[in-house]
């Protein structure tokens, strides 16, 4: 299974200016954290990106993709129709091509020799069918991330056949519907906000879009009828994701970034300087 495209979303109302953030990269390199999220999907092999943005949005994006502007088509989603809306407002550029999903208002960290992104696109290729990337994930922060349930592929140690899709679930409903044998308990494989998927993910969102008084379509809810429609995997990605959106997002992902570089020793001693005068002055206004 060849896959050339990618789908960047960035169209929420507030998630939009996310990706225009600046950070410092893992080289050390100031860039927009769009530029960031574009490296992910080009180093891997991606040749064409289409970014999905509110209408105006483009001049700003243009800027913030850095050397990589001209590679990139927009795509602007007109009205806020929910995260599946905006998927499918790419289906033309995806054509009947299977893709990798992103999200603008996430950055990745790999802790192997290869991008979270090149993981995931070899095991699609290998496995001819959508799948999409997992972390297990403790179940405080259910409320935010979709979660999977489902069974360990024979052979395989860390690949997992989704029967069942939820997002967001509360830990009850993850405890009665998304267990998975062989996690700790109180763990969920929730999503890490990447995804290869194929054409037929449209189909299903055209049939929200269809049912819903509003037009309205979110992705979990595709993704839960595509694992009844085709075969669909998740697997466990060696690496972390950081969502800037978060509270402290930017900062918890500077760290990341800094942390996982060539100039991590320059980044911890930095932390624990910052750490040691912090609890110096909170030694001294306590005396």
């Amino acid at each position: 299974m060849d896959i050339n495209r990618a789908v960047i979303t960035a169209a929420g109302r507030e998630q939009r200016s996310l990706p225009l953030q600046t950070l410092v990269d893992q080289d050390g390199t100031t860039k927009a954290a769009l530029q960031i999220v574009l490296e992910e999907a080009i180093e891997a092999g991606i040749h064409e990106i289409a970014v999905v943005v509110q209408e105006g949005d483009q001049p700003a994006y243009t800027a913030a993709a850095g050397p990589h502007a001209s590679r990139i088509a927009f795509v602007v989603q007109k009205e806020q129709r929910g995260y599946g809306h905006a998927i499918h407002c790419a289906k033309s550029f995806c054509g009947d091509q299977p893709f990798l999903l992103l999200v603008g208002d996430h950055l990745y960290v790999s802790r192997s020799q290869r991008r979270c992104s090149q993981q995931l696109l070899q095991l699609a290729k290998t496995q001819h069918c959508s799948i999409s990337a997992v972390n297990p994930t403790h179940e405080s922060k259910l409320p935010y991330y979709g979660a999977v349930g489902g069974r360990l592929v024979p052979n395989s140690k860390e690949l997992y056949e989704v029967s069942t899709v939820a997002e967001k679930p509360t830990p009850t409903e993850a405890e009665q519907r998304l267990m998975v044998p062989g996690l700790r308990a109180g763990y969920y494989l929730c999503f890490f906000g990447m995804h290869v998927l194929t054409p037929m993910v449209h189909e299903l969102i055209e049939e929200q879009i269809a049912a819903s008084p509003q037009g309205f379509a979110h992705l979990s809810p595709a993704l839960d009828q595509l694992a009844a429609r085709e075969r669909y995997l998740a697997a466990v990605i060696q690496g972390h994701r950081v969502d800037v959106g978060r509270r402290f997002g930017l900062l918890t992902a500077q760290l990341a970034l800094g942390l996982a570089g060539p100039y991590h020793v320059e980044v911890l001693a930095a932390m624990l300087d910052a750490t040691g005068r912090r609890l110096q002055d909170h030694w001294t206004e306590g005396r």
